[in-house]
């Protein structure tokens, strides 16, 4: 044997090739392998911006020694997270079923068949950090596979009616979900928001959006200021934390500590584009001035340094250079001085620098003690002073790009890129999302439209899963929305045929792979969120803008059927549901702005820049030149131009409000809607 993952794709992948491990990709031909050998199979997963991956790396996998241990007692797999989330997600859950904390690189052992039996995370060569050393992990499960296999077939056979159980249709009283239980769920959520440093639990601390979403949503049903401060005060907190790069743009996957100064300096395509698709939401209300500014500076980010070749979006930005973890964006007192001279120790006070260090004799810049905006004059200097300290940083060896291009990942982007486009009014921005998007459906998707979920260097690769085609058409009904083309729709309507052939379950929802994808030891269905939204939550929302969009009563039906399988598991636990929860509201309550008139007149443009004035997370916008095409039982059907100027019409469930021809109307129309 010999290690084979030279002919991968994946920048993870490849950056183990070299290993003396014989590392084999995920393949039958791997487990068939472990079967005529009669060796149990030691799964790595990871991804090529992690951290504790590379140290594990460095630790064991380049050593001789363990490398040795390892080919002489296993099939080893190595396999990228970010190319096969089925594969993860599958072997997460086992873990979290043996009662560990999940997390990358993630170590498991398995049987020729792929079923699981124990496994960890990281583990040290040699024994520390409260863990076991990984040869000595290595000699004892090798031990047990071949002298107690009563105890592997036991904890074999445990996993695996667990995980049958767990992606089954959830057992138990279904609760009539309501705007009223959506409100109670929002105060449960906004409980474990940290009161002095903001954010969702203690440390680690991450974003967690869609559970921020909720909260907000909650806030504009109800007018709690409460739940409107824990938001604020999260997004104000990573804005002005170390977890934001305060000179590049961008937002780390998480902080270390609890008051967000410390990041995984990891960059996420998917965290920065849910970042700013809570930032553009919570803008509408309060227009503040720093989350304006981290949205251009995220762009701004985004494009200079994300954007691949063929118009779509890079997947990660590593944490380390160099070796070096933060290598890359943390300074001395001595740099910041010796480049910003007498203006530095003004520059150092407000950004946390100190002579000692902040982080590991160093200095991560943050501005936890300066959180609010200074005068603009201030401002505008220390922005050219953070652009001397940019233009020395790009001097510096950068961090790793993964530039696979992932579709489920580009689709959170592109939706949040064009939402962003259309809300300030920057075209730029919403061509640069349509580039993405044609990128994806050029590159990713066969002749029969159906999605890959990888692409790298001219090969597209693994079967599209849910996520892929559900962010995807999220992404193409915004799209719709920016720019009126029909194309966009047809694609929606196309791959929501693809899903309803290929991943629907007979219970109720949507598997995460299709019936004729490779068959894994379990099949998930859940909607659950992990580190990106559940599939089945955000087809909820498309689903339903497909209904309010067309009139077309099965995709109605479908969200309700999502709904009705997986609303059993909030009685047992409600946490992992905050997306399936935030798009009932919108498959219920929509706010539907239909506007009748040209996309190109002055009197459009001005209603569509009065909605920017309210924050409406429910809200689907319609352009049209006139209402005949609305379905006969819309309650826009029929309604017409006011004066001959472009108008407006809120419509929620059977009801239209009266017509708004000016922005003055439409915003009195909003104010009495909410």
């Amino acid at each position: 044997m010999k290690n084979v993952l030279h002919k991968e794709t994946s920048p993870y992948l490849l950056q183990h090739k070299d290993n003396p491990v014989h590392w084999q990709p995920w393949s039958q031909e791997t487990l068939d392998l472990a079967k005529r050998e009669g060796k149990p199979i030691l799964l790595s997963v990871g991804y090529a911006a992690c951290h504790w991956c590379h140290v594990m790396a460095h630790e064991s996998f380049e050593d001789d020694e363990v490398a040795a241990l390892m080919n002489d007692l296993f099939i080893n797999i190595k396999v990228d997270r970010e190319e096969r989330p089925d594969i993860d997600q599958i072997y997460q859950t086992s873990l979290s079923l043996l009662g560990e904390q999940g997390g990358w690189p993630l170590t498991m052992f398995l049987n020729s068949k792929g079923e699981p039996f124990w496994g960890g995370t990281y583990f040290p060569k040699q024994s520390g950090y409260g863990r076991p050393g990984f040869t000595d992990v290595l000699t004892a499960v090798s031990g047990i596979f071949k002298n107690e296999p009563e105890k592997v077939s036991k904890n074999r056979d445990a996993l695996k009616a667990a995980l049958k159980k767990m992606n089954s249709t959830p057992e138990g009283d279904r609760p009539k979900l309501t705007l009223e239980v959506l409100d109670r769920i929002a105060d449960r959520y906004a409980q474990e928001a940290d009161p002095e440093f903001g954010g969702i639990g203690s440390a680690p601390k991450f974003p967690q959006t869609y559970v921020l979403e909720n909260i907000w949503r909650s806030y504009i049903r109800t007018g709690n200021e409460q739940l409107a401060e824990v938001v604020t005060k999260a997004l104000i907190a990573m804005s002005q934390g170390g977890i934001y790069d305060h000179l590049g743009g961008g937002y780390a996957r998480y902080s270390t500590d609890a008051a967000w100064m410390v990041p995984h300096f990891e960059k996420m395509l998917y965290d920065n584009a849910q970042i700013l698709d809570l930032m553009l939401l919570v803008h509408a209300e309060n227009k503040s001035d720093l989350l304006q500014a981290r949205i251009y500076q995220t762009i701004g980010w985004l494009l200079r340094e994300m954007t691949t070749d063929t118009g779509a979006f890079a997947a990660t930005l590593d944490a380390d250079s160099e070796g070096v973890e933060g290598k890359f964006y943390t300074w001395t007192q001595q740099q910041v001085n010796d480049i910003l001279g007498d203006e530095g120790h003004q520059y150092s006070e407000i950004y946390g620098v100190r002579e000692d260090g902040n982080w590991e004799d160093v200095n991560i810049l943050h501005r936890l003690a300066y959180p609010n905006m200074l005068d603009p004059e201030t401002e505008e200097r220390l922005a050219h002073l953070s652009g001397l300290l940019f233009a020395e940083r790009e001097k510096r060896v950068r961090p790793g790009l993964d530039d696979k291009v992932l579709t489920d990942w580009n689709g959170l982007m592109i939706a949040s890129l064009a939402k962003a486009g259309m809300y300030f009014s920057e075209p730029d921005w919403i061509e640069k999302a349509e580039g993405a998007f044609t990128a994806i459906t050029s590159l990713s998707m066969t002749d029969e439209g159906r999605l890959y979920h990888s692409y790298r260097q001219g090969q597209a690769r693994h079967t599209g899963m849910l996520d892929d085609y559900a962010n995807m058409a999220r992404a193409g009904l915004v799209l719709f929305e920016a720019t009126g083309k029909n194309f966009y729709l047809q694609r929606v309507q196309d791959w929501i045929t693809i899903l309803n052939t290929h991943f629907w379950a007979d219970e109720g929802g949507y598997f995460l792979t299709a019936d004729d994808a490779e068959a894994l030891i379990v099949r998930t269905r859940n909607a659950f969120d992990n580190a990106v939204p559940a599939g089945n939550g955000t087809l909820i929302e498309v689903l339903a803008k497909l209904h309010y969009l067309t009139g077309e009563r099965e995709p109605f039906e479908k969200a309700t059927d999502i709904v009705r399988t997986f609303s059993a598991e909030l009685g047992r636990n409600f946490f992992p549901l905050a997306t399936f929860l935030n798009n009932f509201e919108t498959l219920i309550e929509a706010t539907q702005v239909i506007i009748v008139g040209r996309r190109d007149e002055p009197e459009t443009l001005d209603l569509l820049a009065a909605l920017n004035d309210f924050s409406l997370p429910a809200r689907i916008v319609n352009i049209l030149e006139a209402t005949d095409d609305l379905p006969f039982d819309h309650p826009a059907k029929g309604k017409t131009r006011k004066d001959d100027k472009a108008t407006a019409y809120i419509c929620k469930g059977p009801v239209c409000s009266n017509p708004a021809n000016n922005s003055h109307d439409l915003r009195s129309l909003l104010e009495e809607k909410s």
